[in-house]
């Protein structure tokens, strides 16, 4: 099994250590992060970990300060065992044992989807969309023979009522989508002083959740300040600056 070592700056001790169960790890300030790393050198939402055509990947996402693989800056890198990842002050130990550090076969979770959520960065408002392969249906209804049959996945849908972007309504079929400016954002705002990265949206387990990617974003939904991460319910306005949308499934 891989995992990863957390350590601070050059200290030997291990602060925890972070099997990698899952297909996508995130990395990141925020607690939605498969790896929280409450250090102000990280942002939000700062890199991912994972499984593509036989080994272990780490990508930056969109971080001011970088995410470095032995020393040296990477937008994205395969990982081999030994490596060491730095984010911030902090570095993560890739371990890879057996089997699994020749990349032989993909952990295995059971039918379930990667879990992508909100990503480690270095004291910055940047973040990057995470786009993840659709796993199975997290739930799962049972027939009149008692056989468990999959239950219908719900598809997110995002409607633009104010705010200039590239479209009308987006549908939200990734397990994660980015609002912001930036050129990796789903959802592009546009305007001189829109946030580079204003809001994240993650699916998980037919559910969806949005979270501002950093402190100083204000998000409210149905016009209350939303500073934590929240389900989104059916027909609940989103609002993030001049961007105003609401939210509901695909029928």
């Amino acid at each position: 099994m891989a995992k990863l070592a957390l350590r601070f700056e050059q200290s030997q001790s291990v602060l925890r250590e972070i099997p990698l169960t899952q297909s996508v790890a995130t990395i990141g300030r925020l607690p939605d992060n498969s790896v929280q790393i409450d250090n102000l050198a990280v942002s939000g939402h700062h890199a991912k970990i994972y499984w593509e055509d036989g080994h272990y990947v780490v990508e930056d996402l969109g971080s001011l300060n970088g995410t470095y693989v032995n020393e040296k800056r990477v937008g994205k890198a395969t990982l081999i065992h030994g490596d060491q990842i730095k984010v911030g002050k902090h570095v993560l130990d890739f371990r890879a044992e057996g089997a699994m550090a020749l990349g032989a076969s993909q952990p295995k979770t059971g039918p379930s989807a990667p879990q992508l959520d909100a990503t480690v960065v270095l004291d910055t408002k940047h973040a990057r969309e995470m786009i993840a392969e659709k796993g199975g249906p997290a739930s799962a209804a049972r027939s009149v023979t008692g056989v468990p049959v999959p239950g219908r996945e719900r598809i997110g849908l995002l409607r633009v009522l104010e705010g200039k972007t590239d479209q009308e309504r987006y549908v939200l079929t990734a397990k994660m989508t980015m609002i912001g400016k930036s050129s990796l954002a789903t959802i592009r705002l546009k305007g001189l002083f829109a946030p580079t990265t204003a809001a994240l949206i993650s699916k998980r387990e037919n559910k969806y959740f949005i979270a501002p990617s950093e402190k100083k974003i204000k998000l409210k939904i149905n016009g209350e300040d939303s500073p934590n991460q929240r389900e989104l319910r059916e027909g609940d306005l989103i609002e993030v600056g001049k961007f105003k949308a609401t939210f509901s499934f695909q029928e």
